[in-house]
């Protein structure tokens, strides 16, 4: 049913676009003029701009900048004038808003900064809510925005992209009636994200109580998606529905404070496949040493069994840094959750490469165990031949780090050929380590004694330049002792990895020890902040970077996200799994355990205690036995710590994103390691 106020509103909806004749005290928002911000305000301009242009703008007036500085009789009389017209005689409610000329911006919108009055009727009181606006302006210019209210049944903001995520989805938030309250902050609204084309991703609200309808939908993304290329960016948007069905745009603005916007092309990375290898933020001479070859090891292990496409490759980073920060191509490994028909499930290749490949496959698998056999033995003798540091020349030292990145290549690609056909783990090389830990310990041996008489050990710590390699505190005594020859062919290819990148970093440390004492080098430490040729140069004579105070002045990034894309500024934004769920996680085996929540940064754990971490580094071995279960926010269920968690029957589960926040120390939870579920049951005093 049409109403008389919707008559009202036609009427000078059709009437608001003439030009004003009168000079620019008064202009209507259909009026040219009203587009100048200098002359209208931020608020005002804005809605002139979108009436012009055909968006669903109720008619109003703006009482200019100009009129509010002369605010003569004449202009006393043709606001009057326009008064009578606007609310057909005092009839019809009006909104008197703030229109400043600093307000809305695209750093910082101003919002509440200002007043505005709603639901005023009357000539006299429509005078004292224009001065209360007045009142609010401060020192720079304001004009005054005056429309007639809406009889809305539903109003609220929209945003044209979330601004906590990033993500390009419209964030909505609505409440019965218009959105004064919403705004205002005296009430909640009920939330609803929708997709560009108006698809309802997620809502607060129960189905049989759904506002939102298909075509209240439609309008709103249509008027978001108009809006932000009328005004070239996301919008936020105060709007209502009338009675009638109709949506009206209140205001306009561009969206301040957002995240990075999660970019729809791209890979997905996470630290999860790598960070158990390399969990500490690297210098740049580290990732020379150790990322470098790990990509090329992993890409010629892909390219070989032909489990994805060369094009594929060639565009995917494989594994790369962030703020010193390791992380990998999540899909490319196979670490991310699939979507995928029951045949591609069976085999993710394309057809045409799964003929090409089996033949492959079937040899390779046969004759890798021989392989891996012949490359362990020869990267032993390797490492016997290495003599002393101090005994090498600097060029014999150079060519020491070269080796070792040409070995870190070999055994990589080995190693990633192994997982990929599936061959047999064995023992895991950590539970080796916790037993040659534990007799150490027993015989009074302090660390780098232990290390020395049983280098296993280092298969506990993780590698790092100048960084005397720490053992855990504690050791397992359950596990039967094994020797480093039962380990499988894969564990005992990631042990001689670990064993090389010690090497590398022994002779790094002291190229530097060597630079230092040549006064070229203010500190050992200053050999981290160097690339692999630039060290190389400098054992040659020539001189240090010119930046590189600059770069040991730099720290590293924070850690990174479960799973994220990297923006157009190289900044990682975090993604959620397809449908907009979170990335739950994935049981690594041990069965179903509970227990309070503990963090391994906190001490050692209780017997009986939930071990929550970010990420499965070597170090947390000896917190194992004893634990009720293990949960971490990265990982995978064929690293080193799930093998061991699985050996002494801890509840394991991987990829739990946000687990740190989820699960704080103290909590109660369930962790299952068959279904990958862990639930939390209840917060004790910690």
């Amino acid at each position: 049913m049409v109403t008389r106020r919707t008559r009202l509103i036609d009427r000078r909806h059709r009437a608001h676009g003439a030009v004003t004749d009168a000079a620019a005290d008064i202009v209507w928002l259909g009026d040219p003029r009203a587009r100048d911000a200098e002359l209208s305000g931020a608020k005002a301009s804005a809605l002139a701009v979108a009436t012009q242009l055909g968006l669903p703008v109720l008619p109003g007036v703006v009482l200019t900048t100009a009129g509010v500085s002369r605010r003569d009789a004449g202009t006393a009389e043709e606001l009057r004038n326009t008064w009578q017209l606007l609310t057909d005689g005092g009839r019809v409610a009006l909104a008197v808003r703030s229109s400043s000329t600093i307000e809305d911006g695209t750093t910082s919108s101003m919002a509440g900064m200002f007043t505005s009055v709603l639901d005023v009727t009357g000539w006299t009181e429509l005078l004292d809510a224009i001065e209360m606006v007045l009142g609010s302006s401060g020192p720079e210019p304001m004009a005054v925005l005056l429309q007639p209210m809406v009889d809305a049944v539903l109003g609220g903001v929209m945003f044209g992209v979330d601004p906590v995520t990033g993500s390009d989805h419209l964030l909505v938030e609505s409440v019965p009636e218009g959105p004064a309250a919403l705004v205002s902050g005296l009430r909640s609204g009920t939330r609803h994200v929708l997709s560009r084309r108006g698809r309802l991703v997620e809502t607060d609200e129960r189905r049989v109580q759904r506002s939102l309808t298909f075509t209240r939908r439609r309008a709103l993304v249509t008027a978001a998606r108009t809006s932000e290329r009328v005004f070239g960016g996301p919008q936020d948007i105060e709007w209502a529905f009338d009675r009638q069905g109709r949506l009206w745009l209140l205001q306009s603005r561009p969206v301040t404070a957002s995240a990075e916007r999660v970019p729809s092309w791209g890979p997905v990375l996470g630290p999860g496949p790598v960070a158990e290898t390399l969990p500490d933020a690297l210098s740049p001479l580290e990732e020379d040493l150790w990322v470098a070859p790990m990509r090329s090891g992993i890409r010629d292990a892909l390219c070989i069994v032909g489990v994805t496409s060369r094009r594929a490759l060639a565009r995917s980073p494989v594994v790369l840094t962030v703020g010193g920060r390791v992380a990998a191509d999540l899909d490319l490994l196979g670490a991310r959750p699939q979507a995928a028909s029951f045949l591609r499930r069976l085999d993710p290749r394309p057809p045409a490469r799964r003929l090409g490949a089996a033949w492959r496959v079937g040899r390779l698998r046969r004759a890798l165990p021989e392989l891996a056999a012949d490359v362990v033995a020869q990267i032993d003798a390797d490492l016997a031949a290495v003599p002393p540091m101090e005994d090498l020349e600097d060029e014999e030292l150079a060519y020491v780090l070269h080796a070792a990145r040409r070995a870190l290549h070999v055994l990589h690609g080995h190693e990633v050929l192994a997982g990929v056909l599936g061959l047999d783990e064995g023992r895991p090389a950590s539970a080796a380590a916790l037993g040659a830990l534990s007799r150490g310990r027993a015989r009074g041996l302090h660390d780098a004694a232990i290390i020395a008489e049983a280098p296993v050990t280092l298969a506990l710590s993780a590698p790092g330049i100048g960084r005397v390699p720490t053992l855990p505190a504690g050791a397992a005594t359950a596990l039967a002792p094994i020797d480093v020859s039962e380990l499988g062919d894969r564990e005992a290819l990631r042990l001689r990895a670990r064993w090389v990148q010690e090497l590398s970093a022994r002779a790094a440390h002291d190229a530097g020890r060597r630079l230092r004492d040549r006064g070229m080098l203010d500190d050992v430490g200053g050999v981290r902040w160097l690339s692999l040729d630039e060290l190389q140069h400098m054992l040659r004579g020539s001189g240090a970077p010119s930046d590189l105070s600059a770069r040991q002045a730099t720290k590293p990034g924070p850690p990174l996200p479960v799973a994220f894309r990297l923006a157009s500024d190289g900044t990682p934004v975090a993604v959620a799994e397809r449908g907009g769920r979170r990335l739950e996680g994935r049981g690594a085996g041990g069965g179903r355990g509970v227990g309070r929540v503990h963090d391994p940064q906190d001490g050692p754990a209780q017997p009986g205690s939930v071990l929550v971490v970010r990420s499965l580094e070597p170090a947390l071995a000896s917190a194992l036995p004893g634990a009720a279960g293990l949960v971490a926010e990265t990982g995978s269920v064929l690293s080193h710590l799930a093998i061991l968690a699985r050996e002494l029957a801890v509840p394991t589960v991987v990829n739990v994103s946000d687990a740190l926040e989820r699960f704080p120390p103290g909590a109660t939870v369930v962790v299952d390691g068959s279904t990958g579920e862990v639930t939390r049951l209840h917060e004790v005093g910690r």
